[in-house]
């Protein structure tokens, strides 16, 4: 046989590649786990009663745009990890923007507030439990993001882990802020980027085992 010919033969029936499935897997994953983060959200805690005025106060806004920034950005990076062989370069700094901007902000609110107050804004009402809710309410999100990542093809699988994990968790937090209380900057800062982290620190501890293809 000549070799056109078997080079014809091998490319016979072969389907094209799919440049959205990524697009489609992550859409597919945050849709799915980000309901299921909600529904549990609204099973075990609830949505805060007073949610119409929260809807029309632009502090509640800022409030969402923080784990929401987290999320856009985590799931920048992890796009790229799920590529074998995709620089990542200065992207790892993507996540950090949000969490600096909400320090930045953290910052300019206690040094505005008396010192009776600053402790209160720091530690709310909530600090105890917020960070563990989060990480509960990830759980959803983490399975159906594993789940994306894994009909990918990740290399670096703890870093992939983490990210997947931080997506999770940014994405619970959207969902948990609905409930939440707190409408202090500095808690904020502090106890939602903790809810966060777990998550985080999840994935990249299991990301190994949970990412291997």
């Amino acid at each position: 046989m000549k070799t056109d010919d078997f080079i014809s033969m091998l490319a016979t029936g072969v389907k094209p590649v799919d440049r959205h499935v990524q697009a489609r897997r992550f859409a597919q994953a945050i849709i799915v786990g980000g309901t299921g983060a909600f529904i549990l959200m609204v099973l075990r805690f609830g949505i805060r009663p007073d949610i119409s005025t929260m809807l029309v106060t632009p502090l509640f806004w800022f409030k969402m745009a923080f784990p929401f920034s987290v999320a856009v950005a985590s799931l920048w990076l992890l796009a790229r990890l799920s590529r074998p062989g995709a620089g990542v370069g200065k992207r790892w700094l993507a996540p950090a923007a949000p969490v600096l901007v909400i320090w930045i902000a953290a910052l300019a609110v206690l040094a505005a507030a008396p010192d009776s107050e600053r402790l209160n804004l720091i530690m709310g009402f909530t600090w105890r439990r917020c960070p563990f809710n989060i990480a509960l309410l990830s759980l959803p999100c983490g399975a159906t993001i594993v789940w994306a990542v894994r009909q990918l093809a990740p290399t670096r699988l703890r870093a992939a882990g983490a990210m997947a994990g931080l997506l999770a968790g940014a994405v619970a937090t959207v969902a948990y802020c609905l409930h939440c209380p707190e409408m202090g900057v500095p808690f904020w800062g502090i106890w939602y980027l903790a809810g966060m982290l777990i998550p985080a620190v999840t994935g990249w501890l299991l990301g190994p085992a949970l990412l291997r293809w």
